[in-house]
């Protein structure tokens, strides 16, 4: 295997000059620069990763620990992340959790391995981890930011959008088509961004006079799996309601099919209003009304302040993250006939919701 000597050798020019071709790092003409570029080509040399890391103390890797690699969520995430990075010749590795150990378990797990793997820096993201552990893991590598996760002890690497504002627009948007009659499929109770967004949630519909245990309320886990059971115990409860809120659009998506196949329509029955405005949202039939999070922007300013630390860059950061509603066909005004005596509206389930 052709080592730095032999280009070197080949090239005619000092290992320095060499190295520095290589790195792109520092001045060399353009005549040594080419005859480096040509002795790599002919010795099909490939620079060791291990001996760069040697030179410069530096992977030139950021970890990144998500919970899982499905969702589109996720996706905008990753591709985010890989995008900014590729932009300063970095590389992104992944890891999720994994195993019979507990979600929480799961995520320090994971972290801890990106951190023995001596990357760079590391992105977390997770609901799932309380405070101490994100103390605890950020002594072990303070290369470290929090991504979508509000974390007072560390506000200079916590990157979070509104989510209790993102749960009063969701409680707007159905209070302003009319509705009263209101469900809501929750994530995790555990997960402090899914209680943030069902705080603002309820605190605006008890400024119209709705409380909260007026609300059928089904706790689920932000899965495509789990909105889907959760759509079937609202429909299996009989409970009435006009108005759907779903903690995410992942879980929105599979009410939707749900409901689609008991026969419910989206919104002449029964209006969904889903959170995130992942780009699945807008595919989903009928579209989907969602609380938009802007999490390519979020993402993009984590790890751009992440590297900013790591490699001595000077990426502008911003921390304005404004969360909206983009309205789509899935909510309309409240159908059916006025309530008994109240001058409020809500459309029974149908008998055959089974």
């Amino acid at each position: 295997m052709a080592t730095l000597k032999d280009v070197a050798a080949l090239a005619g020019v000092g290992m320095s000059t060499a190295s520095r071709a290589i790195s792109g790092k520092g001045p060399i003409s353009a005549d040594a620069a080419a005859r480096v570029k040509a002795a790599i080509e002919a010795l099909n040399f490939r620079p060791s990763s291990i001996g760069r890391a040697m030179a410069t103390q530096s992977l030139g890797i950021i970890g990144i620990f998500v919970p899982t690699f499905f969702g589109s969520y996720y996706g905008t995430i990753l591709k985010q992340t890989d995008t900014e990075l590729r932009a300063v010749r970095r590389h992104v590795v992944v890891a999720t959790g994994c195993g019979e150990v507990s979600p929480r378990e799961q995520a320090i797990e994971a972290v801890r391995f990106l951190i023995g793997r001596d990357c760079d820096g590391v992105v977390v993201i997770s609901h799932d981890l309380h405070d101490d552990d994100l103390d605890m893991l950020h002594r072990m590598h303070p290369k470290m930011v929090f991504l979508n996760r509000a974390f007072d002890q560390l506000p200079e690497a916590s990157f979070c959008a509104d989510h209790r504002r993102g749960g009063e627009l969701a409680a707007r948007t159905l209070l302003d088509h009319g509705h009263r009659h209101i469900a809501v499929i929750s994530g995790p109770a555990s997960a402090s961004d899914n209680q943030t967004r069902l705080e603002g949630f309820f605190a605006e519909l008890s400024r119209e006079g709705i409380a909260r245990e007026d609300v059928t309320l089904i706790e689920s886990d932000f899965s495509p799996e789990g909105g889907y059971a959760a759509a079937q115990k609202l429909l299996d409860s009989k409970r009435r309601f006009t108005g759907l809120f779903c903690a995410n659009d992942t879980m929105a998506v599979s009410v939707l099919a749900r409901f689609h196949q008991a026969g419910i329509a989206v919104p002449d029955d029964v209006s969904v209003i889903g959170y995130d405005d992942d780009y699945s949202a807008a595919y989903a039939a009928p579209g989907l009304t969602s609380v938009h999070i802007p999490t390519a922007e979020l993402t993009q300013n984590a790890v751009r302040w992440l590297v900013n630390q790591c490699y001595g860059t000077s990426w502008e950061i911003t921390r304005e993250f404004p969360v909206s509603v983009t309205m789509r066909e899935s909510v309309g005004q409240v159908p059916g006939t006025l309530a008994r005596g109240t001058g409020s509206a809500y459309v029974p389930l149908r008998s055959d919701c089974s």
